[in-house]
């Protein structure tokens, strides 16, 4: 006699979606309450940037002009804010040691405002301190003597997105010996 599996996994849990109606996804693409509506959904769990938001929609089938207009009610509401935004990204990626020139770069890829993301990286903690801490952490408190540990130190902290200067006060190194 065989043996019973008492697993379900046989019994094929995993469903194709069915090809919607044209005409529904069509009038769905125009319907800003349906927008609107996931739209508030969307930023119920998690806060968006308003570019953000709005390719968000546009990749859900939502018309791009409805989109723009739905984020820009969302906007006049104060329900979405960018500057609000890049503030909490800031604080959030620094706290994971991450430094300023990779998260403005990341704020510039979501669509933020360059101003706001200048004033929200201004506004966040001493990047120095931050370098220093992350180097620290990673690598002991015992500063590096030899270039080739140095280097690599400062590899690190590059790649994490801390400028020269950071990297310089973080590492104690003078990379250019001729000043």
């Amino acid at each position: 006699m065989g043996t019973r599996r008492t697993s379900r996994s046989h019994l094929g849990t995993f469903r194709r979606k069915r090809a919607g109606d044209p005409a529904a996804a069509a009038a769905k693409a125009h319907d800003p309450e349906a927008a609107r509506a996931t739209a508030v959904y969307l930023l119920a769990r998690r806060d968006f940037a308003s570019g953000e938001l709005g390719q968000k929609l546009g990749s859900q089938g939502y018309d791009a002009a409805v989109a723009a207009a739905v984020v820009a009610e969302l906007v006049e509401e104060r329900l979405l804010d960018d500057a609000r935004y890049a503030e909490n990204y800031v604080a959030y990626h620094a706290g994971r040691g991450q430094g300023p020139l990779r998260i403005g770069a990341d704020l510039r890829s979501l669509g933020v405002p360059a101003t706001l993301v200048d004033a929200a990286l201004d506004a966040g903690p001493d990047w120095r301190q931050l370098a220093r801490t992350i180097r620290i952490r990673k690598f002991g408190e015992i500063p590096a003597e030899d270039w080739t540990e140095k280097t690599r130190q400062a590899r690190f902290l590059q790649y994490r997105g801390f400028s020269s200067d950071h990297i310089r006060a973080a590492t104690g190194a003078d990379f250019d010996p001729d000043s």
